[in-house]
């Protein structure tokens, strides 16, 4: 099983423009409600992958009917845990004549001791069942910032980890399999600037130094860069015919690479498929709704180079 773990999920709105502009009255041409938030992409992304998921977030509120009715209705396996808060409202406005997206977001509504104490303890029951676990996403206010490091601690499997920050570095010595920021989440863990790919490089080595097995930055349609403590690559992915949706993307890495992992592939190997889920993503309005045997076909024209 692979499982999906996060205490920020969100309701998400999604507004399409035909042409948005700042300081106006502007008229959307469509909106979309959708369940949203790290955790639920990356569960969402695992499930259309195929083989046995779970999907474990806090909700509170109208949300959670919503967003479990969406989840039910996709077949994604879940677990809640009911909290007093409302659940998180985002919204995500897209231009389609610029291609320019701008995101409105909450942050986490603060959870109370028994609800934190009740999700480690549904955590540490699945992570005994899994075969790798995706942590990922924001910690809501008031959260200790080692609580992704409890939580790790708890993990038998192999784990993907995609948040940022001190409690990113808090779980390093636990020697996680793979993190994964994002170059911006990577300069505010580390605290200082990543002008070029020799600082980027440096920035990530410090991270295997302290514990992180691999590393992987992803920027955007950049290259992806990856380095253990003896190796480092830099991934080029396809081009997308378009980009309709890029929300989700780096969600979808995340839970491609855990999938390919639990399927016996190498890591390196394991983020190709990832970055073609990625990719597959972004031609989607509905984030990580993902067709399987194009993204297996399109890891194939990801193309490895290794550096140094």
């Amino acid at each position: 099983m692979i499982l999906s773990a996060g205490l920020t999920p969100a309701w998400q709105q999604i507004m399409l423009f035909r042409g948005f502009r700042y300081g106006e009255v502007n008229r959307a041409e469509e909106v979309h409600w959708h369940a949203q938030g790290k955790v639920i992409n990356a569960g969402i992304a695992a499930h259309f992958l195929g083989g046995p998921s779970l999907t474990l977030a806090p909700l509170g509120g109208p949300p959670l009917e919503q967003i479990d009715r969406e989840l039910a209705d996709l077949g994604v396996p879940r677990r809640w845990i009911v909290t007093r808060a409302t659940t998180r409202v985002c919204t995500t406005l897209l231009d389609r004549v610029t291609g320019e997206m701008t995101e409105l977001v909450e942050n986490g509504r603060p959870l109370t001791p028994e609800e934190l104490d009740d999700f480690r303890r549904a955590y540490a029951e699945e992570a005994a069942k899994a075969s790798v676990a995706v942590l990922t996403g924001s910690l809501p206010a008031g959260t200790p910032d080692r609580f992704y490091r409890e939580l790790v601690e708890r993990t038998p499997c192999p784990a993907v980890l995609d948040f940022r920050g001190p409690g990113l570095l808090a779980t390093l010595d636990c020697q996680p399999l793979v993190v994964k920021p994002n170059r911006e989440e990577l300069s505010q863990t580390v605290n200082r600037s990543l002008d070029d790919d020799h600082q980027l490089v440096d920035a990530m080595r410090s991270l295997n130094a302290r514990g992180a097995q691999w590393v992987v930055v992803t920027q955007g349609g950049g290259p992806v860069w990856i380095t253990s403590a003896s190796e480092i690559y830099r991934l080029h992915p396809p081009k997308p015919a378009q980009i309709v949706n890029p929300i989700g993307s780096g969600d979808a890495l995340a839970a491609a690479t855990a999938w390919a992992i639990r399927g016996g592939r190498p890591v390196v190997e394991a983020v190709r498929v990832g970055i073609a889920a990625a990719v597959d993503n972004l031609v989607r309005l509905d984030t990580c709704r993902l067709d399987r045997e194009g993204v297996l076909e399109m890891a194939n024209t990801v193309v490895v180079e290794r550096v140094g």
